[in-house]
């Protein structure tokens, strides 16, 4: 057996897979986040903006379908957990390559099957987020807990920075140049701009906006990633100085990265949006769609008066900003993900209107 252990002594039970041979050395809690996905169980665990967290999915049979390597959404995973009711080894599936439990195995995530995910997911949405820690004997998350009380600052790497490429490189294309700065990309994202035929050009989060702009890029795109974005201070000067340079395209963190370059503000939502059922509203049009998300900050609407922003999208459950667009300059961003993987991809046409920004841009240039 093992356990999922929260600050409060709610503990819930299950049974180890994955990896667990190096937890007793290195007990530390995490995030705890759930999402509500009816499919896309690798997609979710090789999405990097999940770094750093422990996932619990709230569809109750997983693994079903195996494991299939070109539907990886990163060449690695920072995921530090991964929690289901029932574990299936996907035996049945017509082109799996291995199984959910042999690829957390072989990438270091612990699992824990067997658990009520129902009842651990409304814990989380009485008290949101919050820490838990997985381990192998109740006695020593209680333990644990009860050294921590004082809370201890974590000085570790911001999971963007353990995320990111290490070097640039570049994807080949017969169109314009778009720097991609890499928070923790999927590379749905990377796919769906190959289809608008860009030459591309990933830049690890490290990147001065000197070294980017040197490529002469006609676009910028901003990527998904993890953790707290106020606590990227050097990306978000790096995106104050190119924001107004070229034509830019915000996605998730990059959407958050881009209001607090504009002197906006975030927040941490009570349990995050994560899942491909998230309905938002285009405030112009009127048209409503269902989203793929997966964040757990949101950009602080009254903060973008004066920013030079309007808000053009909206979720429709709680009201949270989901789309900005500049008043003068070609820069748009969204909070969903347009690319999915999991979830719809009814919003890719945010690509189309990026690539339309971009030619647009490009030909006033040329015309100077």
């Amino acid at each position: 057996m093992a356990y999922l252990v929260f600050k409060d002594g709610t503990t819930f039970e299950g049974k180890e897979f994955g990896e667990w041979s190096k937890s007793s050395a290195q007990l530390k809690e995490q995030e705890v986040v759930f999402n509500t996905s009816m499919s896309g169980y690798q997609e979710m665990v090789t999405d990097l903006s999940y770094a750093g967290q422990i996932l619990v999915l709230t569809q109750p049979l997983i693994g079903n379908y195996g494991w299939h390597h070109e539907e990886n959404e990163a060449d690695k995973t920072r995921l530090q957990g991964l929690i289901v009711r029932e574990l299936s080894e996907g035996e049945g599936s017509l082109h799996g390559e291995g199984s959910l439990e042999d690829y957390c195995q072989q990438h270091g995530v612990q699992g824990l099957k067997g658990v009520d995910t129902r009842a651990l997911t409304r814990y989380l949405r009485q008290f949101g987020t919050l820490p838990g820690l997985l381990v192998q004997t109740q006695e020593a998350g209680v333990e644990y807990w009860a050294n921590s009380q004082r809370k201890i600052e974590d000085k570790s790497e911001h999971w963007v920075y353990r995320s990111t490429v290490k070097e640039a490189y570049e994807i080949p294309g017969s169109g314009h140049l778009i720097a991609v700065l890499d928070f923790g990309v999927k590379r749905n994202i990377i796919r769906n701009l190959q289809k608008r035929e860009f030459r591309i050009m990933v830049f690890p989060a490290r990147s001065t906006a000197e070294e980017i702009l040197r490529h002469r890029p006609s676009g910028l795109v901003l990527s998904n990633g993890p953790g707290d974005p106020e606590e990227l201070s050097e990306g978000i000067a790096m995106v104050r100085k190119l924001y107004d340079k070229l034509p830019v395209l915000g996605i998730c963190l990059g959407h958050q990265l881009l209001a607090l370059a504009a002197g906006g503000k975030t927040y941490k939502l009570p349990y995050g949006h994560r899942g491909g059922n998230h309905p938002v509203i285009d405030i112009r049009s009127g048209k409503a769609t269902m989203t793929s998300q997966n964040h757990g900050y949101a950009v602080e609407e009254a903060s973008l008066t004066g920013s030079g922003f309007e808000v053009t999208l909206r979720n429709l459950n709680d009201g949270t900003v989901e789309g900005m667009e500049h008043l003068t300059y070609p820069v748009l961003s969204v909070q969903f993900h347009p690319e999915g993987a999991p979830g719809p991809e009814e919003n890719a046409e945010i690509f189309d209107h990026f690539k339309d920004v971009v030619l647009r841009s490009s030909t006033q240039k040329g015309r100077r």
